[in-house]
Protein backbone atom coordinates (compact mmCIF):
# COMPACT_ATOMS: atom_id res chain seq x y z
CA UNK A 1 0.00 0.00 0.00
CA UNK A 2 1.77 3.22 -0.81
CA UNK A 3 1.99 5.65 1.96
CA UNK A 4 -0.08 8.83 2.35
CA UNK A 5 1.51 12.29 1.41
CA UNK A 6 2.35 14.80 4.60
CA UNK A 7 -0.56 16.07 6.48
CA UNK A 8 -0.47 19.71 6.33
CA UNK A 9 0.53 21.46 8.71
CA UNK A 10 -1.36 23.92 11.42
CA UNK A 11 -1.85 27.31 10.05
CA UNK A 12 -0.20 30.36 11.95
CA UNK A 13 -3.57 31.25 13.80
CA UNK A 14 -6.27 29.03 14.70
CA UNK A 15 -9.25 29.47 12.66
CA UNK A 16 -12.98 31.07 13.94
CA UNK A 17 -16.04 31.79 13.14
CA UNK A 18 -17.08 33.77 10.92
CA UNK A 19 -14.67 32.89 8.56
CA UNK A 20 -13.92 35.38 5.82
CA UNK A 21 -14.73 34.40 2.38
CA UNK A 22 -11.28 35.07 1.47
CA UNK A 23 -10.47 32.20 3.05
CA UNK A 24 -13.07 30.03 2.30
CA UNK A 25 -11.51 28.20 -1.12
CA UNK A 26 -7.74 28.30 0.00
CA UNK A 27 -9.80 25.75 2.85
CA UNK A 28 -11.81 23.87 0.51
CA UNK A 29 -8.34 22.99 -1.01
CA UNK A 30 -6.69 21.98 2.25
CA UNK A 31 -9.87 19.74 2.27
CA UNK A 32 -9.51 18.26 -0.88
CA UNK A 33 -5.57 17.08 -0.50
CA UNK A 34 -6.56 15.57 3.31
CA UNK A 35 -9.86 13.86 0.97
CA UNK A 36 -6.82 12.56 -1.47
CA UNK A 37 -4.71 11.37 1.17
CA UNK A 38 -7.88 9.45 2.68
CA UNK A 39 -8.35 8.31 -0.99
CA UNK A 40 -4.87 6.59 -0.99
CA UNK A 41 -5.48 4.16 1.81
CA UNK A 42 -8.69 3.60 0.36
CA UNK A 43 -6.97 2.51 -3.16
CA UNK A 44 -4.77 0.25 -0.96
CA UNK A 45 -7.34 -2.08 0.38
CA UNK A 46 -9.48 -1.89 -2.78
CA UNK A 47 -9.73 -4.68 -4.97
CA UNK A 48 -8.83 -7.17 -2.03
CA UNK A 49 -10.28 -9.05 1.12
CA UNK A 50 -10.84 -5.85 3.23
CA UNK A 51 -11.73 -6.99 6.85
CA UNK A 52 -15.14 -5.67 7.92
CA UNK A 53 -17.82 -6.36 10.42
CA UNK A 54 -21.82 -5.78 10.34
CA UNK A 55 -23.04 -3.17 11.98
CA UNK A 56 -26.48 -3.62 14.42
CA UNK A 57 -28.32 -1.95 11.62
CA UNK A 58 -26.88 -4.12 9.01
CA UNK A 59 -24.76 -1.61 7.03
CA UNK A 60 -20.74 -2.68 6.73
CA UNK A 61 -17.70 -0.74 8.76
CA UNK A 62 -14.32 -1.94 7.60
CA UNK A 63 -10.90 -1.83 8.31
CA UNK A 64 -10.67 0.99 5.38
CA UNK A 65 -13.14 3.29 6.30
CA UNK A 66 -11.28 3.14 9.73
CA UNK A 67 -7.74 3.83 8.39
CA UNK A 68 -9.41 6.34 6.23
CA UNK A 69 -10.82 8.12 9.13
CA UNK A 70 -7.77 7.99 11.40
CA UNK A 71 -6.20 9.78 8.75
CA UNK A 72 -8.47 12.75 8.24
CA UNK A 73 -9.05 13.04 11.99
CA UNK A 74 -5.69 13.36 12.68
CA UNK A 75 -4.86 15.97 9.54
CA UNK A 76 -8.32 18.25 10.39
CA UNK A 77 -6.42 18.23 13.74
CA UNK A 78 -3.08 19.51 12.91
CA UNK A 79 -4.59 22.20 9.82
CA UNK A 80 -7.38 23.64 11.88
CA UNK A 81 -6.67 22.86 15.93
CA UNK A 82 -9.74 22.88 18.40
CA UNK A 83 -12.54 22.24 15.83
CA UNK A 84 -14.32 19.40 16.72
CA UNK A 85 -14.78 16.71 14.05
CA UNK A 86 -18.02 14.88 13.69
CA UNK A 87 -17.16 11.68 11.50
CA UNK A 88 -19.08 8.79 10.78
CA UNK A 89 -17.39 5.51 12.19
CA UNK A 90 -15.55 7.06 15.89
CA UNK A 91 -16.92 10.47 16.73
CA UNK A 92 -20.36 10.36 15.28
CA UNK A 93 -21.26 11.56 19.03
CA UNK A 94 -19.17 14.76 19.32
CA UNK A 95 -21.52 18.18 19.30
CA UNK A 96 -21.34 20.96 16.97
CA UNK A 97 -19.29 24.09 17.50
CA UNK A 98 -19.45 27.46 15.77
CA UNK A 99 -17.25 25.96 13.33
CA UNK A 100 -17.03 22.18 12.97
CA UNK A 101 -16.55 19.38 10.94
CA UNK A 102 -18.98 16.17 8.88
CA UNK A 103 -16.48 13.36 8.28
CA UNK A 104 -17.65 10.55 6.12
CA UNK A 105 -14.27 8.54 5.44
CA UNK A 106 -15.46 6.18 3.19
CA UNK A 107 -18.91 7.18 1.28
CA UNK A 108 -20.42 3.67 -0.49
CA UNK A 109 -18.67 1.10 1.94
CA UNK A 110 -20.58 -1.62 0.12
CA UNK A 111 -19.91 -0.82 -3.38
CA UNK A 112 -16.13 -0.35 -2.13
CA UNK A 113 -16.26 -4.08 -0.86
CA UNK A 114 -17.84 -5.08 -4.01
CA UNK A 115 -14.86 -3.59 -5.89
CA UNK A 116 -17.59 -0.94 -7.46
CA UNK A 117 -15.53 2.36 -7.86
CA UNK A 118 -17.79 4.33 -6.85
CA UNK A 119 -17.34 5.57 -3.57
CA UNK A 120 -15.73 8.52 -1.99
CA UNK A 121 -14.65 10.42 0.87
CA UNK A 122 -16.69 13.65 1.96
CA UNK A 123 -14.98 16.50 4.37
CA UNK A 124 -17.42 19.42 5.01
CA UNK A 125 -16.95 22.38 6.86
CA UNK A 126 -20.00 23.75 8.90
CA UNK A 127 -20.69 27.32 10.59
CA UNK A 128 -24.05 27.78 12.72
CA UNK A 129 -25.56 24.85 10.61
CA UNK A 130 -24.58 25.25 6.94
CA UNK A 131 -21.47 24.14 5.00
CA UNK A 132 -18.84 27.00 4.29
CA UNK A 133 -15.91 25.12 2.64
CA UNK A 134 -15.56 21.46 1.24
CA UNK A 135 -13.69 18.82 -0.64
CA UNK A 136 -15.44 15.33 -1.64
CA UNK A 137 -12.94 12.71 -3.00
CA UNK A 138 -13.87 9.58 -5.62
CA UNK A 139 -10.29 8.10 -5.41
CA UNK A 140 -12.12 5.18 -8.18
CA UNK A 141 -12.71 7.12 -10.39
CA UNK A 142 -9.65 9.86 -10.06
CA UNK A 143 -12.34 12.97 -9.63
CA UNK A 144 -12.07 15.35 -6.84
CA UNK A 145 -14.00 18.85 -5.86
CA UNK A 146 -13.29 20.95 -3.69
CA UNK A 147 -15.90 24.31 -2.91
CA UNK A 148 -15.44 27.50 -1.21
CA UNK A 149 -16.93 30.21 -2.42
CA UNK A 150 -16.47 28.55 -5.72
CA UNK A 151 -17.03 24.47 -6.94
CA UNK A 152 -13.67 23.51 -8.32
CA UNK A 153 -13.28 19.36 -9.92
CA UNK A 154 -9.28 18.75 -10.35
CA UNK A 155 -7.99 15.03 -11.70
CA UNK A 156 -6.43 13.25 -8.63
CA UNK A 157 -2.67 12.50 -9.90
CA UNK A 158 -0.18 10.22 -7.78
CA UNK A 159 -3.10 10.70 -4.43
CA UNK A 160 -2.98 14.27 -5.16
CA UNK A 161 -5.67 17.01 -6.47
CA UNK A 162 -4.16 18.22 -9.82
CA UNK A 163 -4.91 21.63 -11.49
CA UNK A 164 -8.55 22.87 -10.56
CA UNK A 165 -11.26 24.39 -13.08
CA UNK A 166 -14.44 25.72 -11.60
CA UNK A 167 -17.72 23.50 -12.29
CA UNK A 168 -21.27 24.84 -13.10
CA UNK A 169 -24.72 22.85 -13.22
CA UNK A 170 -26.21 22.87 -16.68
CA UNK A 171 -30.09 23.90 -17.98
CA UNK A 172 -32.49 21.33 -17.90
CA UNK A 173 -32.83 19.89 -21.55
CA UNK A 174 -35.58 19.96 -24.03
CA UNK A 175 -35.60 16.19 -24.13
CA UNK A 176 -35.61 15.91 -19.79
CA UNK A 177 -34.09 15.28 -17.20
CA UNK A 178 -31.37 12.75 -15.88
CA UNK A 179 -31.78 11.56 -12.41
CA UNK A 180 -29.20 9.75 -10.32
CA UNK A 181 -30.70 7.20 -8.16
CA UNK A 182 -29.05 4.89 -5.91
CA UNK A 183 -27.60 1.36 -6.65
CA UNK A 184 -29.03 0.14 -2.77
CA UNK A 185 -31.19 2.53 -1.41
CA UNK A 186 -34.72 2.54 -3.73
CA UNK A 187 -38.15 3.33 -2.16
CA UNK A 188 -41.87 3.80 -3.41
CA UNK A 189 -41.49 7.62 -1.90
CA UNK A 190 -38.88 8.56 -3.96
CA UNK A 191 -40.21 7.10 -7.27
CA UNK A 192 -43.32 8.85 -6.56
CA UNK A 193 -41.33 12.47 -6.75
CA UNK A 194 -39.32 11.46 -9.70
CA UNK A 195 -42.70 10.14 -11.21
CA UNK A 196 -43.85 13.70 -11.04
CA UNK A 197 -40.82 15.54 -12.74
CA UNK A 198 -39.89 15.57 -16.90
CA UNK A 199 -37.42 12.43 -16.38
CA UNK A 200 -35.93 11.22 -19.39
CA UNK A 201 -33.20 8.98 -17.86
CA UNK A 202 -32.63 6.99 -14.63
CA UNK A 203 -28.85 6.46 -14.09
CA UNK A 204 -27.51 4.19 -10.99
CA UNK A 205 -24.92 6.10 -9.28
CA UNK A 206 -23.35 5.35 -5.79
CA UNK A 207 -22.51 7.15 -2.83
CA UNK A 208 -22.40 11.01 -2.47
CA UNK A 209 -21.02 11.32 -5.85
CA UNK A 210 -24.45 12.12 -7.33
CA UNK A 211 -24.02 15.98 -5.83
CA UNK A 212 -20.80 16.06 -7.55
CA UNK A 213 -21.93 14.63 -10.60
CA UNK A 214 -24.89 17.01 -10.93
CA UNK A 215 -22.72 20.06 -9.96
CA UNK A 216 -20.28 19.19 -12.87
CA UNK A 217 -23.10 19.48 -15.14
CA UNK A 218 -23.38 15.97 -15.82
CA UNK A 219 -27.36 14.89 -14.50
CA UNK A 220 -29.88 17.38 -13.33
CA UNK A 221 -31.56 15.57 -9.84
CA UNK A 222 -31.09 12.88 -7.00
CA UNK A 223 -34.17 12.42 -4.77
CA UNK A 224 -33.33 11.16 -1.62
CA UNK A 225 -35.92 10.24 0.94
CA UNK A 226 -34.95 7.12 3.11
CA UNK A 227 -32.76 8.29 5.49
CA UNK A 228 -29.05 9.42 5.54
CA UNK A 229 -26.66 11.37 7.89
CA UNK A 230 -25.00 14.44 8.19
CA UNK A 231 -21.89 13.44 6.99
CA UNK A 232 -23.79 11.86 4.26
CA UNK A 233 -24.76 14.79 2.43
CA UNK A 234 -22.78 18.09 3.94
CA UNK A 235 -19.41 17.99 1.38
CA UNK A 236 -21.41 17.12 -1.65
CA UNK A 237 -24.68 20.08 -0.67
CA UNK A 238 -22.41 22.79 -0.60
CA UNK A 239 -20.37 21.77 -3.98
CA UNK A 240 -23.73 21.86 -6.03
CA UNK A 241 -24.59 25.00 -4.05
CA UNK A 242 -21.50 26.36 -5.31
CA UNK A 243 -21.80 25.24 -8.32
CA UNK A 244 -25.45 26.96 -8.70
CA UNK A 245 -27.31 24.10 -7.49
CA UNK A 246 -29.77 23.40 -4.92
CA UNK A 247 -30.12 20.94 -1.78
CA UNK A 248 -34.14 21.68 -0.51
CA UNK A 249 -36.06 19.39 2.04
CA UNK A 250 -40.15 19.50 2.38
CA UNK A 251 -41.11 22.34 1.76
CA UNK A 252 -38.33 23.51 -0.16
CA UNK A 253 -36.39 24.71 2.25
CA UNK A 254 -32.55 24.45 2.71
CA UNK A 255 -31.61 21.70 4.28
CA UNK A 256 -29.30 22.15 7.71
CA UNK A 257 -26.43 20.88 9.94
CA UNK A 258 -25.27 20.25 13.33
CA UNK A 259 -28.68 18.38 14.87
CA UNK A 260 -27.20 16.79 17.70
CA UNK A 261 -30.15 16.11 19.02
CA UNK A 262 -31.54 13.63 16.01
CA UNK A 263 -28.41 12.75 16.23
CA UNK A 264 -27.15 13.94 12.37
CA UNK A 265 -30.02 12.03 11.06
CA UNK A 266 -31.30 14.11 7.58
CA UNK A 267 -34.95 14.00 6.60
CA UNK A 268 -36.03 13.67 2.49
CA UNK A 269 -34.01 15.93 0.25
CA UNK A 270 -33.75 16.76 -3.33
CA UNK A 271 -30.05 17.59 -4.76
CA UNK A 272 -31.71 20.29 -7.63
CA UNK A 273 -29.56 21.38 -11.31
CA UNK A 274 -32.07 24.31 -10.49
CA UNK A 275 -34.03 25.52 -7.43
CA UNK A 276 -36.71 25.99 -10.35
CA UNK A 277 -37.18 22.38 -10.02
CA UNK A 278 -38.78 21.87 -6.51
CA UNK A 279 -41.84 23.04 -7.64
CA UNK A 280 -42.55 19.99 -8.95
CA UNK A 281 -41.85 18.41 -6.12
CA UNK A 282 -43.40 16.88 -3.33
CA UNK A 283 -41.22 15.54 -0.60
CA UNK A 284 -42.89 13.70 2.16
CA UNK A 285 -42.16 15.07 5.48
CA UNK A 286 -40.36 12.29 7.35
CA UNK A 287 -37.87 9.90 5.70
CA UNK A 288 -38.85 6.40 4.48
CA UNK A 289 -38.65 3.44 6.63
CA UNK A 290 -35.26 1.79 4.66
CA UNK A 291 -34.35 -2.12 4.68
CA UNK A 292 -31.54 -1.00 7.38
CA UNK A 293 -33.98 0.76 9.69
CA UNK A 294 -35.99 -2.70 9.80
CA UNK A 295 -32.81 -4.51 10.46
CA UNK A 296 -32.20 -2.00 13.26
CA UNK A 297 -35.38 -2.53 14.63
CA UNK A 298 -34.75 -6.30 14.31
CA UNK A 299 -37.42 -7.25 11.98
CA UNK A 300 -36.69 -10.15 9.84
CA UNK A 301 -36.23 -8.27 6.06
CA UNK A 302 -34.60 -10.19 3.21
CA UNK A 303 -31.47 -7.85 2.21
CA UNK A 304 -31.83 -5.27 -1.25
CA UNK A 305 -31.21 -6.57 -4.89
CA UNK A 306 -28.04 -5.07 -5.08
CA UNK A 307 -27.54 -5.97 -8.92
CA UNK A 308 -27.16 -3.62 -11.79
CA UNK A 309 -31.02 -1.91 -11.75
CA UNK A 310 -31.01 -1.84 -8.08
Amino acid sequence: MTAPAPIPAAPSAALTAPVPDSMRDAIAEQLAGIACEAGRILRGYQGGDCPHVIKPDGSPASLADTRSEELIVAALARAFPGIPVIAEETTGHARPAPLFFLVDPLDGTRDFLAGNDQYCVNIGLVQGDRPIAAALAAPGLGRVWAAGTTAREAPIREGRPGAFREVHVRAASAEGLVALVSRLHGDSLTDACLERMPIAERRVTSSALKFCLIAAGEADIYVRCVPTMEWDTAAGDHVLTMAGGRVVGPGGKTITYGHHARFYRNGPFAALASPAYRDGLDLPQESAVSYFDRRRAGEAVSPPDTGPGA
